[in-house]
């Protein structure tokens, strides 16, 4: 998700492959000569100097492949040159910092613009392996019976070991109507399980509504660019119905703008309410976001559903609603994403997403890789998924009702 603040951009950044697609955009912005960020992360229009620094050696490597590689046809310099740029970032380490070429970082504004097509999975790379952290709604992904856990083992066949989430995700997108066969290892399962799926054009409802004995459950698929603006229905949809409870369902929400997220979260709090805060490597610029002013749903009871798909954004809602006990959380523990990247182009068209800060909850908790346990633990069966019950809105329900 994206925050501006002090000149900056910052964005809590999850994967969403629709296309592949977003694998680290759950939320969708393009390039905008007007504005300096799109969504997951900050775009920098302004392009970075160059420095002194050179990679020892290389030289010298080129020169031996000039001479003696059999391939002559396979010394791509600019292939090799980028190949190089990707494993020096690489190097640090963090699965989240990346660097993505010229074409690659096409593709990916691209589909921040909404223009995507893949298997509709929220992906995330933890202790080098490619996790999925969910699939979405009515998505080739959610069809085929993917679900927050599921390791992605190979990709057509081939393994995934010492792939990048980057490169996953580039095996993974592909054209509307094309096969892809993913081989995936599941917790519970003794041996890998293998799914076909056909990419599909993957739409997505940032909010969906629902009224039902005088509870409007509210689910949120993304924090996307419009979000805010559609929950000032919402908002208004509640003022004149005036409902005993309100369910906010980030179930299997993978993040997206980070303004987005508290500007809603706002809408429930009290002026001055924390809400998050954001610490860089510089303890100067730690940043407390709260609410700006009184939200106009502060006195509705509030229920927020989670999964082990709810991750980035998603969480700070949950967080935030928690920690200031401002409503119950009911579900599964959240993925666990805690970090803070920004975009950056750099002057040969690619672009660097840059882990830049950390996030941390109203009572100062940061959730990476643990994330946030439910109130109250209510876990979805497999037997009821399979005839469509939805055990966790289920308990939501019955929760306000009492």
């Amino acid at each position: 998700m994206i925050h501006n603040t002090k000149n900056r951009n910052y964005a809590l950044i999850p994967v969403l492959i629709l296309t592949f697609a977003l694998g680290y955009y759950s939320a969708k912005l393009g390039p905008n000569s007007n504005s300096p960020s799109i969504i997951t992360g900050a775009y920098q229009q302004s392009q970075t100097e160059p420095s002194n620094i050179s990679i020892p050696y290389i030289d010298d490597v080129y020169k031996i492949l000039q001479e003696k590689y059999i391939d002559t046809d396979k010394l791509k310099l600019e292939d090799m040159q980028n190949s190089a740029l990707k494993g020096f970032v690489r190097g640090i380490g963090d699965p989240y910092t990346a660097y993505m070429p010229p074409e690659e970082s096409k593709e990916f504004e691209i589909d921040l613009d909404g223009e995507l097509e893949g298997i509709g999975a929220v992906l995330e790379q933890r202790n080098d392996m490619i996790v999925v952290v969910s699939a979405v709604k009515d998505s080739p992904a959610k069809k085929a019976g993917l679900v927050s856990g599921d390791v992605v083992y190979k990709i057509d066949g081939v393994s995934t070991a010492k792939t990048s989430l980057q490169d996953a995700v580039k095996k993974i997108r592909g054209k509307k109507g094309t096969e892809l066969k993913l081989t995936l290892l599941r917790k519970g399962e003794p041996k890998p399980v293998e799914v076909t799926l056909i990419r599909d054009a993957i739409h997505i409802d940032s909010i969906e509504t629902e009224s039902r004995n005088g509870i409007l459950h509210v689910t949120i698929n993304q924090f996307g660019q419009s979000t805010k603006k559609e929950f000032d229905n919402v908002v208004q949809k509640a003022l004149l119905e005036k409902p005993r409870g309100m369910i906010i369902d980030v179930r299997g929400n993978g993040g997206g703008f980070l303004d987005s997220s508290v500007d809603i979260i706002g809408e429930f709090m009290k002026k001055g309410t924390m809400i998050s805060r954001i610490k860089s490597r510089d303890p100067k610029d730690t940043e407390d976001m709260a609410a700006k002013q009184d939200g106009r749903l502060t006195d509705i009871p509030v229920v927020v559903l989670i999964d082990g798909g709810s991750a980035s954004a998603s969480e700070i809602l949950a967080g935030a609603f928690q920690d200031t006990k401002r409503g119950i959380l009911i579900g599964e523990t959240s993925f666990g994403k805690g970090s803070v990247q920004e975009l950056s182009k750099i002057r040969n068209g690619g672009l660097i997403r840059t882990t830049i800060a950390k996030w941390y909850t109203p009572n100062d908790q940061n959730i990476d890789q643990t994330g946030i346990k439910p109130d109250i633990e209510v876990k979805q069966k497999d037997e009821d998924s399979k005839v469509k019950k939805d055990t966790q809105l289920e308990a939501a329900f019955d929760y306000l009702k009492k």
